[in-house]
């Protein structure tokens, strides 16, 4: 007897299949304003539907649109009012979900919102160096996620509305990011970096976290490839941020899972019995790799490792009776901390984190698969 999974995989051609199959997963569970957590302008919805957005554009189906537009305006009223924390980074993710909605509407709403989220930026706190404090509640500490969270909003919104002065701040906050938070003995990056060294967690000395948490450093490396296609070719900076995104990638390599293709929560430390395969960030590390040979920015024998990463993913694919896509093993939300805090965090299925991750690396590898 065949079962669900084997049905799929023989209907499923291409990668976009998968990342569609995942997508309209969760849109027959929720309507677009009730994702979880619910009724919120938040970066949980933020990763899946730009995800949705990014495939959308691949597949050509307006319902995909249509439903990224009914969570956006949800919550941004006819004036271009909406409520989001004001007092973190993570608030400002999902207005990469303005952008084109602006483009097909020419609703100049759309616009004033994306003009709300960028203005917090000069009153976000920062390190005495200049880096952006993560959120008001975690003082003096940069996280690795912050880098995508904000920093990507702002690019695209540079580009869009004519402020070079945008990506040469991102420049900045990637360099110090990387200054704080780079471990030259693994290559790896840890999850935060504390200034004030007051947290439980933070290196007397350093500052710096013990732990490098997969999903973070997925977040960063997403960065790294976002930054680097909206450098123009003679930045001085782009030979560095290019032997970053290199380096990094090479790194996470000698931590891939020989067995399954895939990641560990805490990528270096595979070899302990606690440590579980966590599927979010191998589906940014599958998009990081994909993404940068895409762009020539990395070589293309790497999108071998790209191709044993996303079929690693699969295998642990699983679908519900009606034959709905579940991604299991996802790390839930989760702050910084020491090796337990990590491998303690729950783990779920469908999870945004994971389905939007999975979703993005489903695109970028559309085309090597």
């Amino acid at each position: 007897m065949v079962s669900i999974k084997e049905e799929k995989i023989n209907q499923f051609k291409t990668t976009l299949d998968w990342g569609q199959a995942a997508c309209e997963a969760l849109m027959k569970k929720f309507e677009a304003p009730l994702l979880p957590p619910e009724n919120k302008w938040h970066y949980h919805q933020g990763v899946f539907l730009y995800g949705l957005q990014e495939l959308s554009e691949k597949k050509k189906d307006d319902r995909y649109s249509a439903y990224i537009k009914a969570y956006v305006d949800s919550l941004i009223d006819e004036n271009g009012n909406f409520l989001f924390d004001r007092k973190e980074l993570d608030s400002i993710q999902a207005g990469l979900l303005l952008f084109e909605i602006e483009k097909q509407t020419t609703d100049q709403r759309y616009r004033i919102a994306a003009d709300k989220l960028l203005a917090m930026f000069p009153t976000l706190n920062k390190t005495t160096d200049g880096g952006y404090w993560h959120k008001d509640r975690y003082p003096y500490q940069m996280w690795l996620d912050g880098l995508y969270m904000g920093g990507v909003f702002a690019l695209h919104y540079g580009k869009e509305y004519g402020d070079p002065s945008l990506l040469d701040m991102v420049v900045e906050q990637e360099a110090l990011m990387r200054k704080h938070t780079f471990d030259e003995e693994t290559g790896l990056y840890f999850h935060a970096w504390d200034e004030s060294r007051k947290t439980p967690w933070s290196n007397e000395k350093t500052g710096k976290s013990p732990e490098f948490w997969g999903r973070a450093i997925g977040w960063y490396g997403m960065a790294l490839n976002e930054i680097l296609e909206f450098l123009p070719e003679d930045h001085p900076e782009r030979p560095k941020l290019l032997q970053a995104l290199r380096n990094l990638v090479q790194s996470l390599i000698n931590y891939q899972d020989e067995e399954t293709g895939l990641w560990y929560q805490v990528v270096d430390k595979g070899d302990r019995e606690d440590n579980w395969l966590e599927t979010s960030c191998s589906s940014l590390f599958v998009y990081m790799i994909a993404k940068g040979v895409k762009n020539q920015f990395l070589d293309e024998s790497l999108i071998e490792f790209a191709k044993k990463g996303f079929q690693g993913l699969i295998d642990q694919i699983e679908f519900t009776e009606d034959g709905l896509f579940v991604l299991p093993g996802i790390c839930i939300g989760t702050g910084v901390g020491d090796y337990e805090h990590y491998i303690n965090r729950p783990k779920t299925d469908n999870d945004l984190h994971g389905v939007g991750a999975f979703v993005l690396a489903s695109v970028e590898m559309s085309e090597f698969w």
